[in-house]
């Protein structure tokens, strides 16, 4: 009793009854719980238990007190400490893993076994990523964003639920809340996830079918998520209406909509859409865009787009840039204001690749950004796991 639960906690249903961290807070409350006969998904009860016995292990082998020893908890690691701790996963390595799984269950569409339980595992696990390793989950979702040999749907899906995932607390929302947006964000497209990876890739411009799948995506995916065992209102309700707009120029229903979990989810959707390469065109640049959300529509100073970049910056980890001193480099971390990111430079002043990352602070005049640079500017392949072990 008023110990905080250490996984989270659902009913038979796939609805979140206790969040992992908080508490049952009586018997009375106990009670309510065993009436909708909880459940944690086994893939979170395997790490929890396996980061005990390492962190067991561990500290016998260091020779660590008794009483020090004594005191472990078992079942107090985070799944994604235990990954990056005990397990020895990367970073890149676990969102490798969360990829293939979301882009096999969009791809599999009405025929993924298992839906539900999967893409709330793909949830829980990216949300503890996003909690502990925000700047190296973007480093390298930004740079996956480039790769034309993955799913780009799923690359997609997995950064726009971070960047929502990362701006909800700031804007207010609520754990239930927040935990629709990222949920709508992961399965928005599934509608035409094979489309979505075409479209991405095809030189010329939308054929008339193409234009046709895409206005009716939204219905698409939502008839799939309920076909697929999903009840939860207001996550159908976002990904129903995450084309929608307050004028009520939207798609499919033209529908007026003007919610903030509503515009967070168009934010994203519309920021990582913009920053991604095409064969049709390059990649717009990220400060750019940060600019246009924080401007707003109406061409004055949006509170939200304000929070946005706030919390992704003008220059977003996994993107390139020119700095002052003529160097091309990657940004590899957000700085604490907008514009002033930590670059690993790549390529010198002269034009020559160098022979290891140099890391900027671009706080220093001498090395502020001078420009966002497209992705084909800098001819130089991004080590992305050299990058996060180098810190």
């Amino acid at each position: 009793m008023h110990e905080p639960v250490p996984v989270n906690i659902w009913d038979a249903k796939g609805v979140l009854l206790l969040r992992k961290g908080e508490t049952i807070t009586s018997e009375q409350h106990r009670g309510v719980l065993l009436l909708h006969a909880p459940v944690v998904l086994a893939s979170d009860w395997q790490a929890l238990n396996y980061g005990y016995t390492a962190s067991l292990d561990r500290m016998v082998r260091d020779n660590q007190a008794l009483n020090r020893i004594a005191g472990l908890r078992a079942l107090s690691a985070s799944p994604a400490e235990v990954a990056a701790r005990d397990a020895g996963v990367s970073v890149p390595e676990a969102w490798a893993e969360l990829h293939a799984t979301l882009a096999a269950l969009l791809h599999q569409g009405a025929s993924a076994h298992q839906f539900l339980e999967r893409v709330l595992r793909v949830q829980s696990q990216g949300e503890q990523l996003w909690h502990d390793q925000a700047d190296n989950s973007l480093l390298v979702l930004v740079q996956l964003l480039f790769d034309t040999r993955v799913s780009y749907s799923a690359t997609h899906a997995l950064l726009a639920a971070g960047l929502c995932a990362l701006v909800a607390p700031l804007a207010g929302l609520d754990e239930k809340q927040r935990r629709a947006l990222v949920l709508a964000a992961l399965t928005m497209n599934l509608g035409m996830t094979r489309e979505h990876d075409e479209m991405a890739r095809q030189p010329g411009p939308l054929s008339s079918a193409q234009r046709k799948v895409v206005r009716e995506h939204p219905q698409q995916s939502v008839a799939l998520l309920r076909q697929l065992g999903v009840l939860d209102a207001e996550w159908i309700r976002l990904v129903a209406q995450h084309h929608e707009k307050p004028d009520g120029t939207g798609y499919p229903k033209g529908e007026r909509v003007d919610r903030i979990t509503h515009r967070l989810l168009q934010m994203a959707d519309v920021y990582v859409a913009c920053i991604s390469p095409r064969r049709s065109r390059g990649a717009l640049l990220s400060q750019q865009v940060a600019r246009e959300l924080y401007m707003g529509g109406h061409r004055a100073p949006d509170q939200l787009g304000a929070l946005f970049v706030k919390s992704v910056g003008f220059y977003p980890p996994g993107s390139y840039v020119r700095l002052a001193s003529g160097e091309l480099g990657v940004v590899v971390r957000r700085g604490e204001k907008a514009n002033e990111p930590r670059v690993a430079a790549l390529v010198g002043r002269q034009g020559l690749p160098l022979g290891e990352p140099v890391l900027r602070d671009t706080a220093d005049p001498a090395w502020a950004v001078a420009a966002s640079l497209p992705p084909g500017e800098v001819k130089v392949i991004v080590n992305v796991d050299r990058l996060i072990a180098r810190g």
